[in-house]
C-alpha cells in the first residue's frame, strides 16, 4: 500500500532511482566499449556484429513492449529488481561467451537477455521517476535522464581502463554485473511500495492479473498518448540519429576525419546533458509547451545547419544546437504522461514504449535510407520529424491546468 513518506524516505527513493538510471547507462556502455575486443576474440566480421546488434535491439524492443505486462505481474519495485539481475546475468553471459567459451551463440543469448532486461527496466524506472517528480512538485525528470548519461560516461571510462590494462571481457563484464546486482538489492530496499505501480504489500490485496493488465494497457486507448508519442518520437529519432550518425557525417560527409567526428559527437552529448541537468527550472518557469516548441526550433535549426554547413566550425555549432534541442523532448513527454497519478503507470509505460522504439529502431532505418540518398540528405527526415514534434507539443500541457481552465468556464 502507498505510504506517507518522510523527507528521508523520499530522498532515499529518489537516490535509488538515480542509481538505477546510472546503472542502466553504465551497463550499455560496458557492452559498447568492448565490442572491438568481442569482435577479435570471436574472429567475426562486421556482418556478425550487425547480427549481435540486431539481436540486442529486437530484444530491447520486446522488453520495452512487455514492460507493462511485467509491471502488472510483479509491480514496478520487484520488476526493477528482477530486470536488473537479468541485465547483470546477460553481461556475464556476454563475457563468458567471449573469453571462456568463444561462442557466438552464447554471446547472442547474453545480449538477448541483456536487451530484454534493460528494455523492461527502462519502462519501470521511468514510471518511478515520474512519481518522484510528482512528489517533488517540480520538474526533475530530465535530471534522471542526465544520470543515465553519467552512467554511459562512467561505463565508457571503465571500459577504456579495462581495455588499456588488458582486462578480459569476462572479468570486466562480470565485475560490472556484480556491481549492478548489489545496486539492485540496495535500491530495492529503498524504493517504497505503491499501489499506483501495482506494489501492494499484502498479496491478498492484489486484483487479478488480467485486471491489472487491462489497467496497464488502458493508455493505448487514449488519443493523448499518441499525440505525446509524436512529440517523443521526433525527439527520440533526433537523439538516436545523432548518437549513431553525427560522428560519421562529420568525419566523412564534411571531411573532418574521425577525430573531428568524435569531437562533434562529444559536443552534442555535453550540450544535451547540460540542458538535462539545468533545464528543470526553465520548464517550471515557462511551461512544458513553450520549452518544447523552442527546443524543437533549436533542434531543427541545428540539424539543418549541420547538413548545410560550409565549414567545420559551423558543423560544431549545428551539433551543439542539435544536442540542446533534443535534450528534453523525451523526459518532458514522460512528465506529461504522468500528470494524472492514478493513471501514470499505464500512460508512462505507453509513452516510454513509443519513445524507446523510435530511439532504438530509428537509426537503423536512417542507415538503410542513407544507402540510397546519402547520409546528409537522410538527415532532412530528422528535421521533418522534429518540426512535427514541435507542432504536437501542445499535448504536453499539464492536465491539471486544463481541468482548472474548464472549471472556470
Amino acid at each position: 500500500m502507498d505510504q506517507t513518506l518522510t523527507g528521508a524516505q523520499y530522498v532515499r527513493w529518489r537516490n535509488a532511482i538515480f542509481a538505477i538510471f546510472l546503472a542502466s547507462g553504465m551497463s550499455i556502455a560496458t557492452w559498447a566499449s568492448r565490442v572491438p575486443d568481442i569482435k577479435l576474440a570471436l574472429d567475426i566480421h562486421n556482418a556478425q556484429i550487425g547480427l549481435l546488434l540486431l539481436g540486442m535491439g529486437v530484444a530491447s524492443i520486446i522488453g520495452i513492449s512487455t514492460g507493462p505486462a511485467v509491471m502488472a505481474r510483479t509491480g514496478a519495485r520487484r520488476g526493477m529488481l528482477t530486470t536488473m539481475i537479468m541485465v547483470a546475468i546477460g553481461l556475464a553471459l556476454i563475457g563468458l561467451g567471449t573469453t571462456v567459451l568463444a561462442s557466438f551463440p552464447i554471446v547472442i543469448a547474453g545480449l538477448v537477455l541483456f536487451g530484454l532486461g534493460n528494455g523492461a527496466l527502462d519502462v519501470m524506472m521511468n514510471v518511478e521517476a515520474t512519481a518522484i517528480e510528482q512528489e517533488a512538485g517540480k520538474t526533475i525528470l530530465p535530471l534522471f535522464h542526465a544520470f543515465f548519461s553519467f552512467g554511459t560516461v562512467i561505463g565508457a571510462g571503465i571500459g577504456w581502463l579495462a581495455t588499456n590494462f588488458h582486462a578480459s571481457v569476462v572479468m570486466h563484464a562480470t565485475a560490472v554485473g556484480a556491481a549492478i546486482v548489489i545496486a539492485a538489492f540496495v535500491c530495492f530496499a529503498n524504493v517504497p511500495s505503491r499501489d499506483a505501480v501495482l506494489d501492494p504489500q499484502e498479496p491478498g490485496e492484489k486484483p487479478h492479473w488480467r485486471e491489472r493488465m487491462h489497467v496497464a494497457l488502458s493508455a493505448w486507448r487514449e488519443p493523448r498518448t499518441y499525440a505525446l508519442g509524436v512529440v517523443m518520437l521526433g525527439m527520440s529519432f533526433a537523439e538516436g540519429g545523432a548518437n549513431d550518425w553525427l560522428a560519421l557525417g562529420t568525419a566523412e560527409d564534411h571531411g573532418g576525419g574521425t577525430a573531428m567526428g568524435a569531437a562533434a559527437l562529444t559536443v552534442f552529448s555535453v550540450c544535451m546533458t547540460a540542458v538535462r541537468i539545468f533545464g528543470g527550472p526553465l520548464v517550471d518557469r515557462f511551461g512544458r509547451v513553450l520549452v518544447l516548441r523552442v527546443l524543437s526550433v533549436a533542434a531543427a535549426g541545428g540539424i539543418l545547419l549541420f547538413i548545410l554547413a560550409p565549414s567545420l566550425p559551423l558543423v560544431f555549432v549545428g551539433a551543439a544546437l542539435w544536442g540542446i534541442g533534443a535534450s528534453l523532448g523525451f523526459p518532458l513527454g514522460m512528465s506529461a504522461a504522468a500528470d494524472d497519478p492514478a493513471k501514470a503507470a499505464a500512460r508512462v509505460s505507453a509513452a516510454a514504449t513509443i519513445g524507446y522504439i523510435a530511439f532504438l529502431g530509428g537509426p537503423p532505418v536512417l542507415g538503410v535510407i542513407s544507402e540510397h540518398i546519402g547520409l546528409l540528405n537522410t538527415l532532412f527526415i530528422l528535421v521533418a520529424l522534429v518540426v512535427l514534434s514541435g507542432l504536437f507539443s501542445g499535448a504536453a500541457k499539464p492536465l491539471k491546468e486544463t481541468a482548472a481552465a474548464a472549471a472556470t468556464k
